[in-house]
């Protein structure tokens, strides 16, 4: 079993609420709530979930863009939670992002080339002509031409921006990536090339990826595990193909069944989702899925605050759930 490269421990980010001229805190959002989450060295995992649920706030406290309010953060054996900005730098280059909008996340004054480049420069890394031979492999190895590096952003496609960042985050050759949503702006042809190309890449380069991303189909091209969350929380964790098969949550069930058959001869169960997603200003007691649940039972779920606990009868397919994982899961449910 591959070793972990990252841990994460009750990690919880909340984000005050200010009101009136003094700008007073009158509420907080809480964007992530106790999150307990490994990351193996070589894998691919997938975090899916609705917008709104926390996972890009999850990603960039990985990456150290945001600060924890509590909680811990392990990389490499090193707890990075709370590194200095001078602590951060050799960090910094072995995490790096792909942003989801691939225009904004590029500075438009600036050629390509320099925007690619600026990594290994803040770095000292190499001299001016080793920079430029880095950044045209680099825009080689992700399917752009060398001379391409004297262009502006405005002047590439959606797709082609969106190698651009893959360039800019591999150029320093981290061990692990955070791709945010990485294809959800783009065509879905594109979207397919991307993904290839990624895989490609992790291939290579034996990067570590974290994929985050709200469409289950496309997570299920290229994780190896699936963390499922929901209003600030992890509601189940486990191998791609255990949870496409068998899924245990309740909330995992209805993401499933809103994937697109791509035949118009075949029907799928479709699980609707009753209400909207409580507000991360004042989520619900007990289970925070039990207001839209199904098969939410008074008395329990609105009560007890499950955590992520093994099903019935699987190996590492934990779930937060009192229904259907620990030890009070009721069969047939």
């Amino acid at each position: 079993m591959a070793e972990n490269l990252v841990e994460m421990r009750e990690l919880v980010k909340q984000f005050p609420v200010k009101s009136g001229l003094l700008q007073r805190e009158v509420a907080t959002v809480n964007a992530v709530a106790g999150v307990d989450l490994d990351v193996k060295r070589g894998e691919t995992l997938g975090l899916v979930g609705e917008s709104g649920c926390g996972k890009t706030t999850l990603g960039r406290m990985l990456v150290r863009l945001l600060e924890p309010t509590s909680g811990t953060i392990n990389f490499d054996g090193q707890d990075v939670t709370h590194l200095s900005d001078r602590e951060l730098k050799p960090f910094r280059k072995r995490v790096q992002i792909i942003f989801q909008d691939p225009y904004s996340s590029l500075d438009p004054r600036a050629q390509v080339g320099e925007s690619i480049a600026e990594g290994l420069r803040l770095h000292g890394i190499g001299d001016k002509d080793e920079r430029r031979e880095r950044v045209t492999d680099m825009l080689e190895l992700v399917g752009l031409k060398a001379d391409h590096v004297g262009r502006y952003p405005h002047e590439f496609s959606g797709g082609q921006r969106q190698r651009i960042g893959i360039a800019r985050a591999l150029i320093l050759k981290p061990d692990l990536v955070v791709a945010d949503e990485p294809v959800s702006a783009l065509d879905v042809s594109v979207q397919a090339q991307v993904l290839n190309l990624l895989k490609e890449l992790q291939d290579e380069l034996d990067l570590t990826l974290m994929f985050i991303a709200h469409n289950l189909g496309v997570v299920e091209h290229i994780s190896n595990r699936v963390a499922v969350m929901y209003l600030g929380r992890i509601v189940e964790l486990t191998d791609r193909d255990t949870l496409y098969a068998n899924p245990l949550h309740p909330y995992t069930e209805a993401l499933l069944s809103a994937i697109p058959i791509p035949d118009p001869d075949r029907s799928r169960d479709r699980h609707i989702l009753q209400g909207e997603i409580p507000s991360p200003l004042n989520p619900p007691s007990g289970c925070h899925f039990h207001p839209r649940c199904p098969i939410a039972r008074q008395g329990l779920c609105d009560v007890e605050d499950p955590r992520l606990m093994e099903g019935p009868d699987e190996v590492d397919h934990l779930a937060a759930c009192w229904l259907r994982a620990g030890d009070r899961a009721v069969a047939g449910v």
